[in-house]
């Protein structure tokens, strides 16, 4: 009798050890993959309580992506967001240079959602939408408090349909604007030789997966037809992809440092240009809308000295996204790294201050920063 209830206490004393080892090595585990076991059983109490108790059964994709989407927004970064199905496919296509909406790319600045730029010949831009622009209502919902790429969801919709956006300028005046949406293509790069001159021209719009291939054949073109100096307009500039920006700059900038990329754990790694001797004598606009990868081109240009940069103040986004792809094509927008300049800049928050302000007046009848820009250099030109 003894000898069986002795058994029976060893089986039992073993059991509620494997309990304690597995419910340790969980703990553990978890302790290791998040930095915080309390916090990950405390959220998997949450979702088991709400799929089991809630009054209706809910929704599990729904759960899941309202979860990961609490997640990232409680980094307070608002470059940083999680990506449901569509907006997956949103970012994809823009990298790709098309997308359907009304050309406006949008960032937030100061706790406000400001238009970065609309892109050039998209509903956006003809309906008068400038950079600086801050976006206070959408469809009659107010922006205050919401997430960047939810204000970005309203705005682009189905071609033909019509959205309407309450803008504030700078001053603070509000207008109501109406936009029918678009298919928009983005042409990445145009340019000329500006008329009665030997002064080529190259126009980026913004930074896609075309856009160095486009650039290196239009500079190839205007070296054919006898280009001496060159202007790059960044105005109005997004940003985009940031090594599009760095094999745009290698073809402007000496021998040295372009960007210097550094993550949270300090490790830095800087993007090189190569060229031994910088050919053209060289001039680059950029104003409130030049942001992101045009900010980068735009900083190496000035701290090398390869240029000289003629406009207004950018728009000062110094930080690195990058996208990653989650199960159920999904992604996450995550920011992983803050970009500096060559001198060791970071701009992100201040911007660029061109080498010579010039302001473009509200009206103007004629593009005074390109005019300025080209008569730079055609005053080298006569030296």
């Amino acid at each position: 009798m003894f000898k069986k209830r002795f058994s029976m206490m060893t089986v039992l004393i073993a059991c509620l050890c494997a309990i304690v080892v597995t419910l340790g090595t969980v703990f553990y585990s978890m302790e290791r993959i998040t930095g915080d076991a309390l916090g990950s059983l405390k959220f998997l109490k949450t979702l088991v309580l709400v799929r089991e108790k809630f009054v209706e059964p809910p929704n599990d994709e729904k759960l899941f992506d309202g979860a990961a989407t609490g997640l990232v927004k409680a980094l307070d970064d608002p470059y940083s967001v999680y990506l449901d199905q569509q907006s997956f496919k949103d970012i994809s296509n823009v990298t790709e240079g098309f997308f359907g909406g009304i050309g406006v790319v949008v960032g937030k600045k100061d706790n406000n959602f400001v238009v970065v730029a609309p892109l050039e010949g998209t509903p956006g831009e003809k309906a008068g939408i400038k950079a600086g622009d801050k976006i206070v209502q959408v469809d009659g919902k107010k922006t205050a408090g919401m997430q960047l790429e939810d204000v970005v969801a309203m705005i682009r919709g189905v071609q033909g349909t019509e959205v309407e956006l309450i803008l504030a300028d700078n001053k603070g005046y509000e207008r109501t604007v109406r936009v029918v949406r678009g298919d928009i293509k983005i042409n990445s790069v145009a340019g000329e030789m500006l008329a009665g001159s030997k002064i080529g021209y190259i126009r980026i719009a913004i930074f896609n997966e075309n856009t160095s291939g486009e650039f290196t054949k239009k500079y190839q073109e205007l070296e054919q037809m006898g280009m001496q100096s060159l202007v790059l307009d960044l105005r109005q500039n997004p940003g985009g992809i940031l090594g599009e920006s760095v094999r745009v700059a290698q073809h402007l900038v000496s021998k040295g440092p372009i960007v210097s990329v550094i993550d949270r754990e300090g490790r830095k790694y800087t993007e090189e240009s190569y060229l031994e001797k910088i050919k053209y004598p060289l001039a680059v606009l950029v104003d409130h809308g030049s942001a992101s990868a045009s900010e980068i081109v735009a900083g190496a240009v000035q701290d090398s000295g390869a240029g000289k940069l003629f406009g207004t103040q950018t728009f000062g986004k110094g930080s690195v996204q990058t996208v990653y792809r989650l199960p159920q094509n999904t992604g996450l927008k995550l920011t992983t790294a803050k970009y500096y300049t060559p001198s060791g800049r970071s701009i992100n928050g201040t911007g660029i201050t061109p080498d010579e302000v010039v302001e473009l007046p509200e009206h103007a009848t004629k593009d005074v920063q390109l005019e300025a820009a080209e008569n730079y250099l055609r005053n080298l030109a006569d030296q």
